[in-house]
């Protein structure tokens, strides 16, 4: 009984402690302090009371209120700071778009170029160019059709010149392959006529162009039927042309040792005054094959090749078939002025 009596005591003491302490604390907040505002005059002086909780309170608020001002002027600089450096980002992307627009707006304008050079090119081989014409007129409806759909953003007019030239592209893909086809089939038809120069590596030099001339032995007038090539004994001599060679022969008071080749659409072609010949009669031999070296053989005045093309009986002049692969019938013309 005694240990719970003290206990309770205990216990109301401390209740008792507590309550004087609030008590204590809440009067000495409520105490007056007396604030006075005295001017330079000193005619009236104003006093103003305030309890001390009024005081901390407003203390409180006060700094409370410098540390949001401080907060919010901090994240207002660091906005701005951003702000900053993003309208200088937008400035440089503003500029690095305008040099794509330029470079978009020239590949365009060479676009535009290559396009009427393919039509030319389409039209010159005979290939349908409608193909290209309808590219153009649908570049034209989808500049229209952008232009209508445009909004305040510019990127559309960028994007519709990067549509176009896509189009153009695909579209050019199959008349190139039709350009790639036709070259292909006369690049296999200029392998099978004789459209080759006869000297390998060399141009050499015209001394007898084809046509009337005076013999070299006899000083009279005669129809020379090939070109006479000159340059120096052992130049290889080529193929002009794919075929079968037909004959290998010599002639002591003619054309010395002489070959003849057999190419597809009735030509034949004959190499004469060889020094050596490297083929047999019966060989394949293919455009651009040395088939010999030149020489002095038989009548001759010197070493040179004589080189003649026929079709059937029928004696051609050489430099017409040379002239559709290379310059060599701008050397001829030269040579044949020369000579004449």
């Amino acid at each position: 009984m005694r240990d719970r009596k003290k206990k309770d005591d205990n216990l109301l003491s401390m209740t008792s402690r507590r309550d004087n302490f609030f008590v204590r604390f809440i009067k000495a907040g409520r105490r007056k302090l007396t604030v006075m505002f005295i001017p330079h005059s000193e005619e009236k002086v104003v006093n103003i009371q305030i309890s001390l909780f009024t005081l901390v309170f407003s203390g409180v608020f006060v700094l409370a209120l410098l540390g949001a001002f401080f907060w919010f002027s901090t994240h207002y600089t660091g906005n701005r700071q951003q702000l900053m450096a993003s309208r200088s980002n937008l400035r440089n992307s503003e500029a690095s778009l305008e040099v794509v627009r330029e470079e978009i707006d020239s590949l365009m304008k060479v676009a535009g170029s290559f396009n009427e050079t393919l039509s030319k090119t389409l039209t010159s081989l005979g290939i349908d160019s409608s193909a290209n014409e309808s590219l153009a007129r649908s570049q034209g409806d989808l500049s229209d059709f952008v232009n209508m759909i445009e909004t305040d953003s510019n990127s559309n007019n960028e994007v519709g010149d990067l549509k176009k030239l896509r189009m153009s592209l695909d579209n050019s893909i199959e008349p190139l392959n039709e350009i790639t086809d036709v070259l292909l089939s006369q690049k296999a038809l200029l392998t099978d006529i004789p459209t080759l120069w006869p000297l390998k590596g060399v141009r050499g030099r015209v001394t007898n162009p084809y046509g009337p001339a005076i013999h070299p032995f006899t000083g009279e007038w005669y129809l020379h039927k090939g070109l006479d090539l000159g340059y120096g004994m052992g130049q290889p001599i080529v193929a002009t042309a794919n075929g079968k060679v037909t004959l290998v022969d010599y002639e002591k008071n003619g054309f010395g040792h002489y070959m003849v080749i057999q190419h597809k659409y009735g030509f034949d072609t004959k190499y004469a005054h060889m020094q050596n010949i490297y083929v047999k009669e019966g060989q394949e031999v293919k455009q651009g094959d040395v088939i010999g070296t030149m020489g002095n053989s038989g009548l001759s005045d010197g070493p040179h090749l004589h080189y003649e093309v026929r079709i059937g009986s029928q004696v051609l002049d050489p430099a017409k078939f040379i002239n559709m692969t290379d310059n060599a019938y701008e050397v001829i013309k030269w040579t044949i002025e020369e000579y004449k």
